[in-house]
């Protein structure tokens, strides 16, 4: 049975917890966070005990720590807790910061820390299907990716600020997704922005719909649309084109149910929340980090794999403010 502690009581800190303490190599022991009754309430309902990131990490008993914080403490406590001799499981982002996660590189990248960070879609069974038909040649040789990921709703303003912006906090996942789909790093990335939804999101620096091209030095090509609003629920698909065909991987509904009459066709929207479209993929997640305690499998997903997602975020940043196609450096 693997002690874990948990850092960040929030709504993604609860998902994790709930996971651990249903998981039978598992055992969550602490909760730490830096508002005491947001750690007591989320120990107590699953078992744990709340108590300060020092006393979580001292803990010779814990084995992994889970750092589910603010995102300006994921580095940090990454560091922390690996000195500590514990496996680290990070949210995404690494950090805000590409020099300071370029500059940690070495720390985690020794093959002897054992960092998993949380890009949570590729642990998603539709999305791990499709990339294991794209992996079989199901529809010969890849040629484009259509990426749509559009939120039901814009995120409190109080959270744009933080947020590093949408390139950052949004499409970094799928930046993430492009790379484990195709295999391939991109070198040259082409984004346009703009605020369609909000004007308060601008007044903060932010966008919030953005496309996005992506291209591979094999030709291979990504398109990406995001937008901060859908109406509808939770927007999440992908479609691939091959040389042999076409493949897709649709939204996730509330039901199945439709019903048909003479004014049409009625069914259920899309999933609402990302924590509900989602749900199975957080709970592979841990599945995978208790096989990395275990010994018997090694991060599917590395410090490595959250540093180029970032580098090209950062890129993006670039092309959407210079308007103007912007190559990447992957060295």
């Amino acid at each position: 049975m693997h002690h874990i502690a948990l850092v960040g009581a929030g709504r993604i800190g609860a998902i994790h917890a709930r996971n651990v303490a249903h998981h039978p190599r598992l055992k969550l022991a602490y909760v730490v966070d830096a508002s005491e009754e947001a750690a007591h309430g989320l120990a107590a309902a699953t078992g744990a005990k709340s108590c300060t990131l020092a006393d979580a990490i001292g803990d010779r008993n814990v084995n992994g720590v889970i750092i589910a914080s603010s995102t300006d403490t994921h580095l940090e406590f990454s560091i922390m807790a690996a000195k500590a001799g514990k496996a680290v499981f990070c949210e995404k982002p690494i950090d805000l910061s590409l020099e300071k996660v370029s500059n940690s590189a070495a720390f985690f990248g020794d093959g002897d820390t054992a960092f998993l960070l949380g890009f949570n879609r590729r642990f998603d069974p539709n999305f791990m299907k499709l990339r294991d038909q794209i992996k079989s040649g199901a529809i010969g040789k890849i040629e484009t990716i259509h990426i749509t990921s559009h939120d039901p709703a814009p995120p409190p303003l109080s959270y744009i600020p933080k947020s590093g912006g949408l390139f950052r906090d949004m499409t970094i996942h799928d930046f993430d997704m492009a790379r484990w789909l195709t295999g391939e790093e991109f070198s040259e990335v082409y984004a346009q922005g703009a605020c369609l939804i909000d004007e308060k999101i601008e007044d903060h620096g932010d966008i919030d719909t953005a496309k996005i091209l992506l291209k591979a030095a094999s030709g291979q090509m990504v398109f990406i649309s995001n937008s901060r609003r859908s109406g509808y629920g939770y927007d999440q698909r992908i479609e691939v084109f091959g040389s042999e065909g076409r493949l897709a991987a649709g939204n996730m509904f509330e039901t199945t149910v439709e019903r048909w009459s003479q004014g049409g066709r009625n069914a259920d929207k899309p999933l609402d929340f990302f924590l509900e479209r989602y749900a199975a993929a957080y709970e592979s997640e841990i599945a995978h980090f208790a096989d990395i305690l275990d010994g018997c499998s090694k991060p599917s997903v590395t410090y490595d794999d959250g540093y180029k997602a970032l580098l090209i975020g950062e890129a993006a940043i670039k092309s959407w403010k210079q308007k103007t196609s912007i190559e990447i450096s992957n060295n």
